[in-house]
């Protein structure tokens, strides 16, 4: 009988399970999906943050599980976004446009990771002290804390079609692969840089999108002047 905890091979030792395989093909489509602007990749991603729940739970990781709902929301507001696009936000077809931010919000974004950050990765280092029962001490709090809350951030400015979500793309894979690695896991690391190569995929195709509007906006206002 088919079982989603079978394992389906091993590396390394690390034995990988159709959960995690499936979880995996999920999240690698909604990064493609994503890259090339389509609202699909939302719908991807609700099947995705319930088997990351799934997978989660069943490797009794509560804290990265209990992210997921506000995963789930950010994509439920991004799948909102994308789809009722304001007048001066909207392509010639409708869809949202794909927008940049000035430095201060950049700014905003980047203090945010920091502290909470910093924040985050203090509740994961004591946590294990006031709860031995429901946490396992974790061997990298604090650059485990830094690539979930950049990925949270990540997903915000993706909701919003901010070109510079691929910027902390970038930042988090890269994390996520030095992480997977100093905690001996083989098979993680070469999903992340998967996804590390479909983000640099993602940004090219984002900023083209980006000129190409500008150009179009520019081009119509000399019209007009005209």
């Amino acid at each position: 009988m088919f079982d989603i905890d079978n394992i389906v091979f091993s590396l390394a030792g690390y034995g990988v399970s159709w959960l995690e395989l499936v979880s995996v093909a999920a999240g690698l489509a909604c990064v493609f999906l994503a890259a090339k602007g389509k609202v699909a990749n939302f719908y991807v991603g609700y099947a995705y943050n319930v088997l990351l729940f799934m997978l989660f739970m069943q490797k009794h990781l509560y804290s990265s599980m209990l992210l997921q709902p506000i995963s789930i929301a950010i994509t439920i507001y991004g799948n909102w976004r994308w789809t009722h696009p304001k007048d001066d936000e909207s392509t010639a077809g409708g869809a949202l446009k794909v927008s940049t931010m000035d430095w201060l919000h950049r700014g905003f974004w980047a203090g945010m990771i920091l502290f909470i950050g910093m924040l985050w990765g203090l509740f994961l280092r004591e946590s294990p002290g006031f709860w031995p029962d429901a946490f396992q001490p974790d061997p990298h709090p604090y650059l485990d804390a830094f690539a979930t809350v950049g990925m949270l951030v990540a997903q915000m400015l993706s909701a919003k079609k901010h070109l510079e979500c691929w910027i902390v793309w970038f930042a988090v894979d890269t994390t996520q692969i030095a992480l997977y690695l100093a905690s001996g896991i083989l098979f993680l690391p070469l999903v992340s840089l998967a996804y590390l190569i479909l983000a640099i995929f993602g940004f090219t195709g984002w900023r083209k999108e980006y000129k190409n509007d500008n150009l179009t906006t520019t081009a119509k206002a000399a019209d007009i002047k005209q």
